[in-house]
């Protein structure tokens, strides 16, 4: 399976900083997207070390498989999936460690979501923590593959509201899980199933949260494989609907 890609991120329209971050590894074909928390330069700081230990743990296990993991394997889990959620597992404590180290970071923190694919086999594992999201693209069909840790997410499962009970909820920025809150994290893990022309994107809630997913799926279908192109577009989409948050895509082509 080859693959191609691409990322782009913006500060958007309303805020001073850019607190996201995103990772392209092509030769351990691993991509994230990070979203930091934690206002002036913290969360900056926070999404910077989650794709950096990332990047650092998959080109470690990528040039040694035997060499010593921080955190148990469970037998469940292939190796794949272990080495995907241990790298998440390790930029949390990494993110902890440094916040505790510097009171001007304390209380920081990242949501995250990666994704790794597999060369020998049409597929993506996914991991996430908070409300960064993974989408795929099929025959211009945009499918959600993640779920939000947020309070918002709980309310839509617990009550089914209407669109507008939605639009009107107080609480749409209330993160439930994220890198960095805590010593342990729990790390949600999918896999999906890839085709050939298959699009996978990865996304902070900066696009999500301004764009609908009927949208999105527009911009990429309209982009015909111009994955730059198409990063681009939909940073645009988001300024365009307010842009009141950094705005972060990456964007990752299947070929056959």
């Amino acid at each position: 399976m080859r693959i191609t890609a691409a990322g782009d991120s913006h500060v958007g329209l309303r805020r001073r900083h850019n607190e996201d971050a995103f990772l392209l590894l092509l030769e351990e074909r691993l991509f994230c997207v990070a979203d930091g928390m934690g206002g002036h330069a913290s969360g900056e700081v926070a999404a910077r070390i989650a794709v950096e230990e990332m990047a650092e743990f998959f080109r470690l296990t990528g040039r040694d498989e035997e060499a010593t993991w921080p955190f148990r394997e469970r037998s469940d889990r292939s190796y794949a999936e272990n080495r995907l959620v241990t790298g998440v597992k390790l930029a949390n404590q990494r993110i902890g460690e440094r916040a505790a180290a510097d009171e001007r970071l304390c209380g920081m923190g990242a949501t995250l979501v990666a994704a790794w694919f597999d060369e020998q086999a049409p597929r993506a594992l996914i991991a996430n923590v908070g409300d960064s999201r993974a989408y795929l693209l099929r025959r211009g069909s945009l499918t959600q593959l993640t779920e939000d840790h947020s309070l918002l997410n709980d309310f839509i499962k617990a009550r089914r509201p209407s669109p507008a009970e939605i639009q009107a909820f107080p609480h749409k920025n209330v993160i439930m899980r994220a890198l960095g809150m805590r010593d342990h994290v729990e790390v949600d893990l999918v896999t999906a199933a890839l085709e050939e022309g298959d699009l996978v994107l990865l996304c902070c809630d900066g696009l999500s949260g301004m764009v609908p997913d009927e949208r999105i799926a527009e911009v990429l279908w309209a982009s015909r494989g111009d994955l730059s192109r198409a990063a681009g577009a939909l940073v645009k989409a988001a300024n365009d609907a307010g842009g009141v948050d950094n705005t972060t895509v990456v964007l990752v082509q299947v070929h056959g």
